[in-house]
């Protein structure tokens, strides 16, 4: 199977090279564009962005320090494998993150917010029935981001946006089960508590869209992936 292209982005006249690099690569992880165990290459990397290897490698490095790619030596990179383990920890890791930045960010709940909220939840739905995973996935975290940042002092967003950044390639995998995902709609539970000024159900809504979302049919995927004679590794030239 052939790994999708590089998403694009909006561009940004101020944005250097390197973080013209950063961010495009970044995005593509997030979103899915490489699944788990992919392997690159800077001049794979180079070629699909336009660049040349330096500022993708300035990125590499930046995002091997988030342990979005591995690099292995000799010029080698991969996009990290998915084990249960660590899919049980990151997914922990990330209810625990974003209970406390609801939270934090519940005091300054407004209706302005939430009516913000509800048209990013349209969107979503827009994006299933035109089967855009790529937005889906965007305005899915667009609608975790606007509310934690609700606190003026969202220092646990850095946090939170790491433990995307590692779900992404996987995440995506789960994703494209959407009809299976989709049968409860966890955001209009978290949308029905916020109206309400529910905290309680609002926690419980948040907790249950990332079980839901992530780790019941990553286990399925894991599982199934576990009795396959070996894994397709796809590769950047």
């Amino acid at each position: 199977m052939s790994q999708r292209p590089i998403p694009s982005l909006p561009d940004h006249d101020a944005v250097t090279t390197q973080e013209y690099a950063y961010q495009h690569l970044r995005n593509a992880i997030m979103v899915g564009a490489f699944r788990p165990g992919t392997a690159l290459t800077f001049r794979g990397l180079a070629e699909q962005l336009d660049l040349s290897p330096t500022p993708i490698r300035e990125a590499v490095r930046r995002l091997s320090s988030e342990n979005a790619i591995e690099v292995l030596g000799n010029r080698r990179l991969r996009v990290p494998h998915m084990n249960a383990g660590r899919l049980e920890d990151l997914v922990e890791l990330r209810i625990t993150l974003e209970r406390h930045a609801v939270t934090r960010a519940f005091p300054y709940l407004s209706d302005v917010a939430i009516a913000e909220m509800r048209a990013l939840d349209d969107r979503m739905d827009e994006a299933i029935s035109r089967h855009d995973l790529d937005a889906l996935t965007r305005l899915n975290h667009g609608f975790h981001r606007l509310l934690y940042r609700l606190n003026p002092d969202h220092a646990s967003m850095p946090l939170i946006e790491s433990i995307w950044l590692q779900l992404g390639p996987f995440q995506r995998q789960v994703v494209e089960q959407i009809e299976a995902i989709n049968k409860i709609d966890h955001h209009k539970a978290m949308l029905k508590a916020l109206q309400q000024r529910d905290r309680p159900g609002l926690c419980r809504a948040l907790e249950s869209d990332i079980r839901d979302g992530v780790l019941r049919l990553g286990r399925q995927i894991l599982d199934k992936e576990a009795t396959l004679p070996g894994g397709t590794q796809m590769r950047q030239t």
